[in-house]
């Protein structure tokens, strides 16, 4: 038996190369160096993520980060990860042009904001590939950075595995359970009392 979620369990998601979503991003601060980028991106875990995707890309500046993220961030380091220098953005004193701000997605669109020169607001997210999605959440710089598995990387898993059943929770069960069909594995959809599909 293999249980899986499916949150971008239809074919439309495919998720690009992180490394190449963080390029984009960079580009963006070298052609827009008077404005501050503002990342959404949920505290556990995406938040550390991108910030060590930028650490890996080469950005060795500082990384300001929201005031919630902080706590998380020193749990990192307490476990040996080090992701550089993460000053809090409102201890900044200027309005951070030219540089990186990393804050929960709810705050993009909040009066901390105003603190910044002109931000540009960017959103790390698998729901990003989903242009709608951007602009209601008035997405400037849409980055497609998922935690979630996509299509391929979930019919690439069941294939490999081949299991004996699927059960498919979290998202688009009828296309993943169809997929399963056409290709000879018993599936069927789980659903868990209480659980939603996520907003964002």
């Amino acid at each position: 038996m293999f249980v899986t979620e499916a949150t971008f369990g239809l074919p439309v998601f495919r998720h690009p190369d992180d490394a190449e979503e963080i390029r984009k991003l960079l580009r963006s601060v070298a052609q827009f160096p008077e404005r501050a980028h503002l990342v959404g991106a949920y505290a556990l875990g995406k938040a550390q993520r991108v910030i060590a995707l930028l650490r890996e890309a080469g950005w060795e500046r500082p990384i300001y980060v929201h005031g919630a993220f902080e706590r998380l961030n020193a749990l990192y380091g307490e476990f040996g990860i080090d992701l550089g220098p993460l000053p809090p953005a409102t201890e900044a004193e200027s309005g951070l042009a030219g540089e990186l701000v990393i804050a929960p997605p709810g705050s993009l669109a909040d009066r901390w904001t105003r603190r910044f020169a002109d931000p540009v607001a960017a959103f790390a997210s698998g729901w990003m590939r989903v242009r709608a999605r951007a602009r209601q959440r008035a997405v400037e710089l849409p980055l497609v950075i998922s935690d979630h598995a996509d299509w391929d990387e979930l019919t690439g898993t069941l294939a490999e595995l081949a299991p004996g059943e699927v059960w498919i929770t979290h998202g688009r069960e009828e296309a993943l359970a169809r997929w399963c069909d056409l290709h000879g594995l018993s599936a069927r959809a789980l659903a868990l009392v209480g659980y939603e599909d996520e907003a964002d």
